[in-house]
């Protein structure tokens, strides 16, 4: 979490979008109050807090009568949240660049060595936070924290969506892409840094199946005998 004052809602909440970054959550899965409640040792209206909150961040999805389920994001919102992570993290890049001080970048050097690692050595739920938070960590170091909260909420929102739409795109690519920008960083390269943050971006989006999402829907929505054609 963003936030330093970590309320009991807050730990909840954090521990419910961890489970969902790292895909241990799948979209459509249930989310029980009582059974929440009874694990994280809270009460139900702890629980609910939590629960309303991940809705306001689109993680979780809240109906009447049926209770809350890990949100499905569409094949449009998909890509109007990576849209907007370009409008936000090319300009962010560069402006990091520009101010990275010493201790910024061997953070982010430690930080790459322990994703690189998690990486080779197939630690799945480790390298899926590590590169998500790769992204965080440089909204964080920038200092504006509305900033982080929201780029935080939209990076959850892709592994969601990563995990739905099937991405092909290796953990081991995106950690050496991140390496690639750290070296841009490093050596003040601005208009690079923001070159390899939209490349990176699009090669993210690239590779999830969103085209062939959408022909599965339309196939599926076909009279039988039309959609064998």
């Amino acid at each position: 979490m963003v936030k330093e004052n970590v309320s009991v809602t807050d730990k909840v909440a954090a521990a419910i979008t961890d489970a969902i970054i790292q895909h241990r959550l799948v979209a459509g899965t249930k989310l029980v109050e009582q059974s929440l409640a009874t694990m994280f040792g809270v009460s139900r209206t702890i629980v609910r807090q939590a629960l309303i909150r991940l809705e306001r961040e689109k993680l979780i999805k809240l109906e009447p009568a049926k209770g809350a389920s890990v949100a499905t994001p569409s094949v449009e919102e998909t890509r109007q949240i990576f849209a907007t992570r370009r409008l936000i993290e090319i300009p962010m890049i560069r402006e990091f660049v520009r101010n990275a001080r010493p201790g910024d970048i061997r953070q982010l050097s430690n930080h790459l060595q322990k994703e690189q690692s998690a990486c080779q050595y197939v630690d799945v739920r480790g390298r899926t936070r590590m590169l998500a938070d790769f992204h965080v960590q440089i909204a964080m170091m920038t200092g504006n924290l509305v900033l982080a909260e929201l780029l935080s909420q939209l990076v959850s929102r892709t592994s969601l969506a990563a995990m739905l739409y099937q991405t092909n795109f290796s953990a081991q690519h995106s950690s050496n892409e991140h390496l690639e920008l750290l070296a841009a960083i490093e050596a003040k390269q601005v208009d690079l840094a923001g070159e390899l943050m939209d490349q990176h971006l699009r090669n993210v989006e690239a590779s999830l199946q969103l085209d062939s999402a959408l022909t599965d829907m339309r196939l599926a929505l076909l009279p039988e005998d039309v959609a064998h054609q």
